[in-house]
């Protein structure tokens, strides 16, 4: 019996991919790929971003976006001549979309 706990811890971890743990990996993907630019706080005031132009995605026309229109940006943006289509999933998109929606 003692044998099974490793496969039932993992499947319990696996089950248990919450909101949260969801959040955390939404929030790990904006660190990865869109903190660089857009800065921790989405403000896009890093060295990167103000090279680039990268908005501000708290700026009106950004917050008053549908997730749809964000997502569809995402993926069309280009970032240093290559745009971030095919790079994330659909799923891991919306996660960063929602994430977004959360900086302060």
């Amino acid at each position: 019996m003692r044998r099974a706990w490793p496969a039932t811890a993992a499947l319990a971890l696996a089950l248990g991919a919450t909101p949260a743990a969801s959040a955390q990996s939404a929030a790990g993907l904006y660190q990865a790929k869109c903190a660089v630019c857009h800065g921790a706080d989405g403000r896009g005031d890093t060295p990167a971003g103000r090279k680039l132009g990268t908005p501000d995605l708290h700026s009106p026309q950004v917050a008053g976006s549908s997730d749809a229109a964000l997502a569809a940006a995402f993926k069309e943006s280009e970032h240093k001549g290559k745009a971030h289509k095919g790079k994330l999933t659909d799923e891991q998109i919306s996660e960063v979309v929602k994430y977004v929606k959360t900086l302060k």
